[in-house]
């Protein structure tokens, strides 16, 4: 019983992942009209950075609670700065072609 319950938790985590990412593609073509095959990219970028900050921050001695603030806002800082580097580059062109 206990292994089936942890697949049921596993089962609502990952299912919240594909929830997310589904949503931003979502919000993505709702807003630009343009679908964003790098959506993908750009969520394993955020799963890299912010897996590298948060094991920075164990290096720096940060407890459990300040080392995850640390990760969660470095990564979203990044991965907007990223986001608007890549819409700046790519999409603009796009919108603009016939």
């Amino acid at each position: 019983m206990e292994i089936f319950l942890q697949q049921i938790v596993n089962g609502l985590a990952i299912g919240s992942i594909y929830a997310l990412v589904a949503i931003g593609y979502t919000m993505v073509y709702g807003v630009m009209k343009l679908i964003n095959f790098a959506h993908g990219d750009l969520v394993a970028l955020a799963a890299y950075v912010g897996l590298t900050v948060l094991m920075q921050a164990f290096g720096m001695h940060l407890s459990n609670l300040w080392a995850v603030i640390l990760m969660f806002t470095v990564t979203a800082m990044f991965i907007s700065l990223f986001g608007i580097i890549l819409e700046r580059l790519a999409y603009r062109a796009l919108r603009k072609a016939p």
